[in-house]
């Protein structure tokens, strides 16, 4: 019976789940305290938003969405759901990996916050039409075999009116071509091995001692908005960067130098949209 499940669920699946097993996102910027504990999670969550990616609770609105019915698409550990859930939204999360649901839960029971969750694929969501107020994913859609598939099941959940907010890997990213296509592909011969970029980026970027190697797909400005074509009020905007990935002169650029890198050839495409 397991073999038959996950033969139905395919290979680039299985694949996901065994790398989000093995390796919860996020997780080992908590490695110094027990995992599961209130100083893990608290951990995890300052590396995120004050270290990795202090843009994140604006942009994404993490204190917008008071009183609506939020459904986060691949929860991972909760992180970013529970800051939504602190600001006052009704909150659901799937997840694909059940271990991602486990310890989900146990964050929002840790912090004392409400919040409903079920394993699901995100190309197949257990909810009736228009079931929501906004729907959030980041960094997961990218993994998935039927990205444009599992947008489309987005836009079915969303009430008329609803947001989305998304985000993907951007293609044109410093870390891209940077360190993708240049170091790994062209100076260390994977594209002359016959690998795609994006068979790149699973061997270097979402790597674990499990080996899970997963599906990993990367989108232009223009590829994202196109995914969201059913959608109204379309925008797309570019994230995330750090100082040390500017090696020497990343500590020495003004701020205003490094934001204006940092939305352009970020390694995120965030997409806003209402249907």
């Amino acid at each position: 019976m397991k073999k038959e499940t996950e033969n139905h669920m395919g290979l680039e699946k299985q694949r996901a789940q065994q790398q989000w097993s093995h390796d919860p996102a996020g997780a080992t910027y908590g490695r110094e305290h027990e995992f599961g504990t209130r100083e893990f999670f608290g951990a995890v969550e300052r590396h995120r938003y004050t270290e990795y990616a202090p843009w994140m609770p604006e942009v994404m609105g993490f204190d917008k969405f008071a009183g609506a019915q939020l459904l986060e698409i691949g929860c991972g550990m909760g992180t970013d759901l529970l800051q939504f859930a602190r600001g006052g939204a009704n909150v659901t999360g799937i997840d694909l990996t059940p271990r991602s649901i486990e310890i989900s839960r146990r964050h929002f029971k840790v912090y004392g916050q409400r919040g409903d969750f079920a394993i699901s694929d995100c190309e197949k969501l257990p909810f009736k039409s228009g079931s929501f107020d906004v729907v959030y994913s980041n960094g997961v859609l990218h993994h998935t075999p039927n990205t444009a598939g599992a947008i489309g099941e987005l836009h079915r959940v969303l009430r008329r009116g609803g947001q989305a907010r998304v985000m993907l890997y951007h293609r044109g990213s410093l870390a891209f071509w940077g360190q993708i296509v240049l170091r790994h592909g062209l100076l260390g011969g994977e594209l002359w091995r016959g690998h795609s970029p994006e068979q790149i980026m699973s061997r270097y970027v979402e790597v674990n001692e499990g080996g899970g190697c997963p599906l990993v797909k990367v989108y232009s400005r223009k590829e994202a908005r196109k995914l969201f074509s059913k959608f109204r009020d379309v925008s797309v905007e570019v994230e995330q960067l750090t100082r040390p990935e500017l090696p020497v002169v990343g500590r020495f650029i003004p701020e205003s130098i490094f934001r204006f890198l940092r939305q352009t050839v970020g390694g995120n495409v965030i997409i806003s949209a209402r249907k």
